[in-house]
């Protein structure tokens, strides 16, 4: 039987290339050792003179087992567990509930060796946007790892990850539920939710200490962040006003703010929140609304952006902007800016930094002969 490839050397790098018979196509064997070259090249003919899928799997195993033998029988389960062994703090809590989702069923015991594309889109057609974007960091880590001898599927090919419209919640919004709740720690929380723009976790994990009542500020370690090896960031820094300071009268003066609602798992208290939602026939809102409803007030009260940072913890102006993208802000006309710039100069020049002493003129030093 006729041969599909033939082989030959190249006289520049000393390498062996194939060469397909039919169409004249070449390729490397990525080697200069002839016996290495030769039986690379069998193994390339003995694949095209064999189709069956089942065949060449085996051959395949055969040449991965004895490279890697968990090359072989690694699964999508063992590449889960790995991953998540890395991961640390909530970031780690995260990452356990997201590989226990339902669509990633369908290929937990599943061989990486015999991963097929649609193996894939079933876990994505089945799942939501999370399995979506777990997924891809699954496959990508194998990859990373070299687990994978090619991607499942490509990176320009995965479907668009698209994440529902979120929206802040209104001021009217906010009055409702805090007016409707009855638990006087619970509703501390929304009201510190509401004028700190922290999230809910944040939020529910503030204690006396955080609060310097010397200068009305806040500081925090923002729990997201802390495991964030490497990275200079800086805490969170709120100054606060009295309706700030009125809530946290009511609250614990040592130790946590929020003694039962840090006890209880994020999305319990999203659970919760939603529920009375529900009963006032608020929608599309989540604790989470709370950061961007802050993030739009500050925008639209003309708050310095460089401030709003500070206080939401974000280093990065992008992911600022992405909070406040949605803001309505009326912006003066260039010739109003400057009339109201031309009465702060005048107000500046011709307020007397101490009245009390305007028109007086100091006493002479004694000796002075003046």
């Amino acid at each position: 039987m006729k041969n599909k490839y033939r082989m030959f050397r190249s006289g520049k790098s000393g390498y062996y290339y194939w060469q397909d018979n039919d169409t004249g196509k070449q390729g490397t064997l990525g080697t200069s050792d002839n016996r290495e070259a030769q039986r690379l090249l069998s193994a390339r003919n003995e694949s095209w003179s064999m189709p069956a899928t089942a065949i060449n799997l085996q051959i395949a195993r055969a040449y991965l087992n004895a490279a890697d033998p968990k090359l072989v029988s690694r699964t999508w389960q063992e590449v889960m567990e790995e991953l998540v062994a890395l991961k640390r703090g909530t970031n780690g809590l995260r990452w356990e509930r997201a590989i226990h989702d339902h669509s990633f069923d369908s290929i937990r015991r599943l061989p990486l060796i015999e991963t097929r594309s649609d193996h894939f889109l079933k876990v994505l057609q089945e799942g939501k946007v999370s399995s979506n974007v777990y997924l891809r960091r699954i496959h990508n880590f194998a990859l990373a790892m070299d687990w994978l001898l090619k991607p499942v599927i490509p990176k320009a090919s995965w479907p668009k990850v698209s994440f529902k419209a979120k929206r802040a919640i209104t001021t009217d919004e906010h009055c409702r539920i805090v007016e409707r709740e009855k638990n006087p720690e619970r509703r501390a929380f929304y009201q510190l939710c509401w004028h700190l723009g922290g999230s809910q976790m944040d939020v529910a994990n503030l204690t006396a200490e955080d609060v310097d009542w010397s200068d009305q500020s806040i500081s925090y370690e923002r729990e997201k962040l802390k495991n964030s090896e490497g990275r200079e960031i800086k805490p969170p820094l709120i100054r606060f006003g009295e309706q700030v300071a009125s809530v946290l009268r009511l609250l614990p003066q040592a130790g946590p703010l929020f003694p039962r609602l840090r006890e209880v798992q994020s999305k319990d208290r999203a659970n919760e929140f939603r529920q009375r939602c529900q009963g006032l026939g608020i929608k599309g809102v989540s604790l989470h609304s709370y950061r961007y409803a802050w993030a739009e007030r500050a925008r639209k009260a003309g708050y310095p952006e460089r401030f709003a940072q500070e206080a939401l913890g974000h280093n990065s102006k992008a992911v600022h902007r992405a909070y406040a993208k949605k803001a309505e802000v009326v912006i003066d006309s260039l010739e109003q800016w400057e009339h109201k710039m031309k009465e702060k100069v005048v107000e500046v020049e011709f307020t007397p930094a101490n009245p009390a002493k305007v028109g007086t003129q100091p006493e002479p030093a004694a000796g002075s002969g003046g």
